[in-house]
């Protein structure tokens, strides 16, 4: 019996140790891996905020403005040249096919779209993934130019005037709906609610597919 007892405390003991010296390593390559990480994050964001914004000489990503509309909250990241102010990026996000998505937009003083930068989404690789590239300048959807405050961004089937994704109308009202709050962060006014997405849950099935809903 004492041999047992010894052979359980043992056991206790080395169990200990192990989870003592597992959660140090853990946390030992947490600290070396987040500055990293952080820096990465940071470069992403201000090549996004290059891209849709170009032309500034201030740092945009260094302080941005977070207000709140209609109880959601959005990053402004404001640029200037010389001191004057070129335009802003603005971050939004609202609920595609597969979950979230965020797109960052660049508007100018007067509110046209500038460009924009899908930063992450979950929408199906092939369809509702297009919106990365869908909406830039002299694609189908091309929003460049265009300023939702004089008439919000609608997808046509819907009786607004831009092309959906094909296969994808789900995630292109989604991505209308994140460009369309995201002027209206800029200008601080109410979120539009022409446009709309909405959560459809997957297939039985292993494949998703969207339909035109």
């Amino acid at each position: 019996m004492k041999k047992l007892e010894s052979s359980l405390k043992n056991m206790a003991l080395a169990l200990t140790g192990f989870s003592v010296v597992a959660g140090a390593l853990l946390g030992w390559v947490n600290d070396v891996t987040a500055e990293p990480i952080a820096q990465a994050n940071a470069k992403t964001l201000s090549d996004a905020i290059a891209v849709v914004v170009p032309g500034f000489d201030n740092n945009p990503a260094e302080a941005p403005e977070v207000i709140e509309v209609n109880g959601a909250s959005y990053k402004i990241y404001k640029a200037t040249k010389g001191g004057k102010f070129v335009g802003a990026a603005v971050e939004s996000s609202s609920n595609g096919f597969g979950g979230a998505l965020t797109v960052l937009v660049g508007f100018d003083p007067e509110g046209n779209i500038i460009d924009y930068s899908l930063l992450s989404h979950a929408e199906t690789p092939g369809l509702g993934s297009k919106a990365a590239d869908w909406f830039k300048k002299g694609a189908k959807g091309d929003i460049t130019g265009k300023n939702p405050g004089e008439q919000p961004l609608v997808v046509s089937k819907d009786g607004g005037q831009i092309d959906a994704i094909t296969a994808s109308t789900i995630t292109t009202r989604a991505f209308l709906l994140a460009v369309n709050n995201a002027y209206a962060a800029y200008k601080n006014q109410n979120v539009d609610s022409t446009t709309g997405a909405t959560q459809q849950a997957a297939p039985a099935d292993s494949t998703q597919v969207e339909t035109n809903n």
